[in-house]
């Protein structure tokens, strides 16, 4: 059974990762974002494909190329549950940042993520973010969203 300081602890740590994976993004670092991601992480993001297994370090490099400045994600409604070496965590996030043609991005997506500790270090585990669609046929992103 986990004690109150362990379980304490353990939160800090799954939230300083999180603050990483933060200021990974703000500072356009695909090698900081891939450090917080296990090898066979199962990502579920929103870019296609569907899913896979593992973060592509040249892959999140490319992505974050096509963003001018800094990227911000800012998170809401945290909700986090740890049992043992286990974790998740599910919030609403607010990504902010200029691409490189000029679009100002303002997106509201949801985020669910497993973590695991292993040899005494947390890591995302399962990441999957996401954003609604209309219902009416369309089929279109919801992207004009906010809480």
């Amino acid at each position: 059974m986990t004690s109150a300081s362990e379980m304490t602890t353990d939160r800090d740590d799954i939230l300083a990762l999180c603050a990483r994976l933060g200021q990974a993004h703000m500072e356009k670092d695909a090698d900081a974002i891939a450090a917080c991601y296990a090898e066979e992480a199962v990502i579920y993001d929103m870019a296609p494909p569907l899913g896979r297994r593992g973060i592509n370090r040249d892959t999140v490099a490319a992505w974050l190329a096509t963003w001018r400045g800094p990227i911000t994600i800012d998170s809401t409604d945290i909700d986090l549950h740890i049992a043992d070496d286990v974790a998740y965590t599910s919030a609403l996030n607010r990504m902010t940042g200029q691409k490189r043609d000029g679009e100002a991005v303002d997106l509201w997506f949801r985020t669910t993520m497993i973590f695991a500790r292993s040899n005494g270090r947390w890591r995302i585990v399962h990441d999957h973010s996401s954003v609604p669609f209309h219902m009416d046929g369309s089929l279109r992103a919801a992207v004009d969203l906010h809480p």
